[in-house]
């Protein structure tokens, strides 16, 4: 996922099976709902920088992506983004994962067009269909905040994870610049809503997004909470000023 909303309003842990199916329904519901507009405002809401976020982590990911024979997993995929920039760094296996079948579907046409052998899976991130140690490589743009269960999902990763493999978190993140800080937060909490509602013609999707960046992890907390499960070799670091980071982790061999 990009720039895209977060459907959910809470990010607390369900407390039952049902209660979880019940919330990935909702959101995928929501995500569905804003498919058509969805990658025209994710470029146009971050003013093209979502492209360079993107660029900037598949280059830091150029080791394992280099490794003969990896398998990449593109979580949360969205419309495939990720995956496409990933797949044009590596002639290995890419597969595109998602729990939303209307983002996917946009996903296979644009892996079509740009004739790009990417694989596409309808997958919940916290019960991955996926055999243990089969993935060089996991990656998440935008997706890891819309999860209700932050450590599930790190668990489930950390599974399919072969040893040695390596998790990329590409996430927003609260700027705490004295200067761009107050100016990010009126466009982030005030003019993005309302812009990102009037394109995508869908009312209350997009007043989500700093609601539910407001209540996603400090940096610093999600790099302990990965360390707690099972994570090493964790490290961030900020891009644009702190608008979004890139969390890295590695499976200890």
């Amino acid at each position: 996922m990009s720039i895209a909303p977060t459907p959910s309003p809470s990010h607390e842990p369900a407390q039952s099976p049902e209660e979880r199916k019940e919330a990935a329904k909702r959101v995928g519901r929501m995500f569905g709902s804003i498919a058509h507009r969805y990658d025209l405002l994710n470029h146009l809401l971050s003013f093209g920088t979502d492209y360079y976020w993107r660029w900037v982590a598949a280059r830091k990911l150029k080791g394992v992506l280099s490794r003969p024979g990896c398998r990449i997993l593109d979580l949360c995929a969205g419309t495939g983004d990720l995956a496409l920039v990933l797949k044009r760094r590596t002639p290995s296996e890419v597969v595109a994962a998602d729990f939303c079948h209307p983002m996917l579907t946009i996903a296979r046409e644009k892996f079509r067009r740009a004739r790009l052998p990417i694989s596409t899976t309808e997958a919940d991130a916290l019960a991955l269909p996926f055999a243990s140690e089969s993935f060089d490589l996991v990656a998440l743009a935008f997706g890891f905040r819309n999860l209700v269960h932050h450590e599930t999902a790190l668990s489930e990763i950390r599974r399919v994870l072969k040893p040695g493999g390596e998790i990329a978190i590409l996430e927003f993140s609260q700027v705490r610049g004295a200067l761009f800080g107050p100016l990010f937060r009126f466009y982030f909490r005030f003019l993005l809503p309302k812009l990102g509602s009037l394109i995508s013609g869908v009312r209350g999707p997009y007043q989500y997004l700093p609601e539910s960046v407001s209540r996603f992890p400090e940096r610093e907390s999600l790099s302990r909470t990965m360390r707690e499960c099972g994570f090493e070799s964790v490290a961030h670091r900020d891009l644009t000023g702190g608008v979004v980071t890139l969390h890295r982790g590695t499976r200890p061999v």
